[in-house]
């Protein structure tokens, strides 16, 4: 028979391990998004968790692994803010269009750490820079998909749909690049108007 797992102050093991993982998630965060990659070493990721190697080990293989992971998570919440949007935002392309690109600046600018790691810290190293650009593609295709869903038979058929999506979509990481650096004085209200003429004006014939 398989044993009840241990309980301590009314919590399994399983939930214990998943709140560390956790709390390492948000210090790498932290650590990442605030002083930058060289800066973010396991021991800066344990300490702002206030945990030690021990427990690091339990969840990740190694720093990157958990910068990686940190990156993920950022992406799925993207993703799927941007997926409700679609699905819940109606009206003609451009009203949905705008909704789905604010969601995509307010989680980047509403949590400026985010935008950082993201886009500005992952293209410092790899295997981070490597993952930076699977899912600068992924959002590509995304964005090509939509287009056909948002336009029909007017959107671009492939490839050029998705040599459109990806001048897009590295025209929006540039642009939050510079804001992200201060090198441009814009609202984040700008840069989704800027971006939804863009999509709006080369996504369809």
């Amino acid at each position: 028979m398989s044993q009840p797992a241990r309980q301590y102050r009314g919590r399994s093991s399983e939930e214990r391990a998943a709140d560390r993982r956790a709390r390492l998630l948000e210090a790498g965060l932290q650590v990442f998004g605030t002083v930058g990659g060289e800066k973010a070493t396991m021991t800066a990721i344990c300490a702002e968790a206030k945990l030690t190697e021990r427990y690091f080990y339990e969840s990740f293989s190694s720093r990157d692994d958990l910068l990686v992971q940190v990156i993920e998570s950022i992406a799925a919440e993207i993703g799927e803010a941007a997926r409700v949007t679609l699905q819940t935002v109606t009206g003609d392309p451009e009203v949905r269009a705008r909704a789905a690109i604010a969601t995509f600046v307010d989680i980047l600018t509403a949590d400026p750490r985010k935008g950082r790691v993201s886009i500005i810290e992952s293209a410092g190293a790899e295997p981070l820079r490597t993952r930076r650009r699977e899912l600068l593609r992924a959002f590509a295709l995304l964005v090509a998909e939509e287009s056909k869903e948002l336009y029909g038979d007017r959107a671009w058929s492939s490839p050029q749909d998705e040599i459109t999506a990806l001048l897009f979509v590295g025209g929006l990481a540039e642009l939050m690049t510079a804001w992200l650096n201060g090198e441009i004085e814009v609202s984040p209200e700008q840069i989704v108007d800027a971006a939804t003429y863009q999509f709006t004006s080369t996504a369809h014939r």
